[in-house]
């Protein structure tokens, strides 16, 4: 498995990009699982490719949304930004322990 160069993911179409990182994704998962069960990898520099490869893409997919947003407007890319920090936060509540009697 080569390295796939920035220039050639750039490259790619978004809906291209898209079935390469799930074809990529999905061997990734295959070469790990030979791996978890103790079988010998067919290469071994090739989960580290794999991981590298899916790293990359979905570097530059981010960079492409990010970009996509800039394009809509700065409401878009803060509301894009805050995504996590606009949902409300949920506080547990905590059960309450029986009091200990107290030994005369």
């Amino acid at each position: 498995m080569a390295l796939l160069k920035p220039k050639e993911i750039r490259a790619m179409r978004p809906d291209d990009l898209m079935a390469k990182f799930k074809e990529i994704n999905d061997e990734l998962m295959h070469e790990r699982g030979i791996a978890a069960m103790g079988g010998a990898p067919s290469s071994p520099g090739k989960i580290r490719a794999l991981r590298t490869n899916v790293a990359r893409i979905h570097t530059i997919m981010r960079e492409i949304d990010v970009a996509e947003a800039v394009k809509a407007g700065p409401k878009k890319l803060a509301n894009e930004a805050n995504k996590d920090k606009l949902k409300p936060k949920v506080k547990k509540e905590k059960a309450e322990k029986p009091k200990k009697e107290e030994k005369k």
